[in-house]
């Protein structure tokens, strides 16, 4: 394991390198593993690989909620970062975010309003990474694509890539102006090709399958931010 500095200018984080990670997971069902009842979500496939007998490995908790938005993380980012489990006595090294694709839905109608306005959840957003990042060394994953051809989801929700790009490309700009790591899911795989990532997704077109959930834990291991921040211990799994 790497030691780790965030460079940004409010805060430093040094990780020791021998020192095991202690991390939180937030956002929405991206993080809580909807659609994968094989693996429980590419977060709780990571957590998997990290559980093996003998080997003193990091510990990682899922804090993920289904239907959030980015306001809904961050009301309750503090608290769960404080009071997890053994990291009571500890605070977590890292944070791991993944939200905004509920934000970006239109309601009730393919042009309805959004469910948070742009400029609201741009708002809601700063707030998010500046308590993040004033806590410890933080991470953001971003949404995968939709299927459009399946919506509505829910009855109600409408998701289009016009309106995933717009809030995802808000996200990656606020992460670059505070120097923290965004992981372009929603890119990489369109660029892969229709068949593949529909292929990846569950019949409701909104949430990532067994299938996406490994390909996710795959991208986010392949990534170099992450690779110098973690060493994934040997698994069985």
């Amino acid at each position: 394991m790497q030691t780790v500095v965030n460079s940004h200018p409010r805060s430093s984080f040094i990780i020791e390198p021998s020192q095991p990670l202690r991390i939180v997971a937030l956002g929405d069902s991206l993080i809580y593993g909807f659609g994968d009842p094989e693996g429980g979500g590419w977060v709780e496939r990571l957590r998997r690989r990290w559980m093996v007998a003998g080997h003193d490995g990091h510990v990682l908790y899922n804090l993920g909620v289904r239907g959030d938005r980015v306001q809904q993380v961050a009301q309750r980012l503090e608290h769960e970062f404080r009071h997890r489990g053994e990291l009571r006595h500890r605070v977590p090294d890292g944070i791991i975010l993944s939200v905004g694709v509920n934000d970006s839905a239109h309601l009730g109608r393919p042009d309805g309003r959004n469910f948070t306005e742009f400029t609201e959840f741009q708002h809601n957003l700063n707030i998010l990474l500046d308590q993040a990042q004033q806590l410890c060394q933080v991470f953001f994953v971003g949404m995968t694509p939709v299927d459009e051809s399946q919506m509505p989801f829910s009855d109600c929700l409408y998701y289009t890539h016009a309106d995933q790009y717009r809030y995802k490309e808000a996200t990656r700009l606020a992460c670059s102006e505070r120097q923290i790591p965004y992981l372009d899911i929603f890119e990489q795989w369109l660029a892969r090709g229709d068949q593949w990532w529909r292929s990846r997704l569950s019949p409701d077109g909104l949430h990532p399958n067994s299938t996406g959930y490994a390909a996710l834990l795959q991208d986010f291991l392949q990534w170099e931010p992450s690779r110098n921040w973690i060493t994934t211990p040997a698994s069985a799994a």
